[in-house]
């Protein structure tokens, strides 16, 4: 039996702001442990008896620090291939794609098990057991969705009724009085998004149920690029291609109204993490109910949950209440509130606001930025460049830049120069110049920026080569 995981990265997890950002979501967040979701997901798929081939559908912003979180992990033999969304159409888009990828490149009576990137499971052991049962009725030509047996009566996730290995039907989030009553029969389990099939099976079936999505996905598929690296294939997903496939759920789409469901009931210890409320669970308390990641002072506090990653903090005489501290913003909010985070996260996405898709590091294919201070014309970055990476070949219609090296050897391509810098060496590339800054060495390479100009945009770039193809 030939298992393929498909590891679904969507979404902005809003919920977990300010941690997390559009282009720095939650499967990247640091858990208590130093891991992150999407690193123990791909960890946990790998170890999967005989796989050899992981797909992952994540937006083409996230990939290569999704390959950075993926090579971090010590497994040999894996192929990894990408599909690159351009954006998000929900989740049938990302099954229907990675269904007709791995019908070609692996063969259609592959088994799929397809795996948010961003939900917790505390017991491996557990997980493998329930991923071959559902393999073996997967075999059967069934479409298996997994249950988690519900542990109070949360509004928050949808439900399972189930008997044995068969759905009963399907449910959307209740209300609280419904949800104390599914728990009451036994025969309900939250809906955990994840599930395993053939990928012909799927294929048929939405052929049936949704072909809409399946023929607007083929197309999408056909027309992407395809690029091959040493360590993983890439599909980048044509925007306008992509842009005619229905933005629909696979429940809504296909597990709803097929009638090859089939169901396996889970104890792994699993969450998807889905709120600060939920985040803050992973944490041991004091005495006083207090959870801290970080460095905290608590004088008359009870039941808070401090994280904070650069700076003291301190509360006095408050109780229930979640403060998470970042470099560039602050949150505070009652416990019983935590879902309302994500209202704070659409006011700034609305606004335009920088701090709903960028933290202050910002990471690149090629390393991390930092705006240490900007003000009216200048900007000031510590800029870090991994070995043997670069950046790419541009200029800057609006800024120019003053390159300082603080450690490490900087290769600069300045107009027509080509310079070699060390430490405490500098570089001025005037505004409108062609330029390129690369690490040629085996250390990291850091150096400080200085921006002056009228404009000082991330979008202000012109590029004319690029290794890693954002041309």
């Amino acid at each position: 039996m030939n298992i393929v995981p498909v590891i679904i990265s969507g979404g902005s997890g809003s919920r977990l702001w300010p941690m997390s950002r559009e282009l720095h979501p939650k499967p990247f967040i640091p858990l208590p442990n130093g891991e992150t979701l999407i690193r123990e997901t791909y960890t946990r798929a790998a170890a999967l008896e005989g796989v050899k081939h992981v797909v992952t559908v994540t937006n083409r912003e996230l990939m290569f620090k999704t390959a950075d979180e993926y090579g971090e992990v010590p497994v040999q033999n894996i192929k990894n291939s990408f599909i690159l969304e351009p954006m998000g159409r929900d989740t049938a888009a990302a099954i229907a794609m990675a269904a007709l990828y791995v019908a070609e490149t692996d063969h259609p009576n592959s088994i799929i098990l397809a795996l948010p990137a961003d939900h917790l499971i505390t017991s491996d052991s557990s997980f493998h057991v329930a991923v071959l049962a559902a393999a073996s009725l997967a075999d059967e030509g069934r479409i298996v969705t997994f249950g988690i047996r519900a542990e109070r009566p949360e509004t928050g996730f949808g439900y399972i009724e189930a008997e044995g290995s068969n759905v009963v039907r399907f449910v959307e989030k209740p209300d609280e009085e419904t949800a104390a009553k599914f728990l009451a029969t036994g025969r309900f389990f939250w809906n955990s998004g994840m599930f395993c099939f053939p990928a012909q099976t799927m294929i048929d079936t939405m052929d049936e149920l949704c072909p809409e999505v399946l023929v607007q996905a083929r197309a999408a598929l056909l027309s992407a690029k395809k690029t091959e690296a040493t360590d993983r294939t890439s599909l980048e997903i044509d925007r306008d291609s992509f842009a005619l496939v229905p933005a629909i759920s696979l429940d809504y789409a296909v597990m709803e109204k097929a009638q090859n469901v089939g169901f396996v009931p889970c104890a792994f210890g699993w969450s998807d993490i889905g709120s600060w409320s939920v985040m803050s669970e992973l944490t041991s308390r004091d005495e006083h109910g207090n959870r801290v990641n970080g460095e905290a002072i608590m004088h008359d506090v009870d039941n808070c949950y401090v994280q904070s990653e650069d700076r003291l903090v301190a509360l006095v005489g408050v109780s229930d209440l979640l403060v998470v501290d970042t470099p560039d913003a602050l949150l505070v909010a009652h416990k019983d509130r935590a879902q309302d985070v994500k209202v704070v996260y659409n006011q700034l996405k609305s606004a335009g606001h920088e701090a709903a898709s960028l933290h202050r590091t910002v990471h690149r294919p090629w390393g991390t930025y930092t705006v240490l201070e900007e003000g009216e014309r200048f900007k000031i970055k510590r800029i870090e460049v991994k070995p043997g990476a670069q950046l790419s070949l541009q200029a800057h219609q609006h800024r120019s830049e003053h390159w300082v090296v603080i450690s490490g050897t900087a290769k600069v391509v300045n107009g027509e120069q080509e310079l070699m810098l060390t430490t405490d060496q500098s570089t001025y590339v005037p505004c409108g110049h062609k330029h390129r800054l690369e690490n040629p060495g085996v250390t990291g390479l850091v150096i400080i920026e200085v921006q002056c100009g009228d404009y000082l945009g991330e979008d202000d770039i012109v590029r004319f080569d690029d290794v890693y193809g954002r041309l």
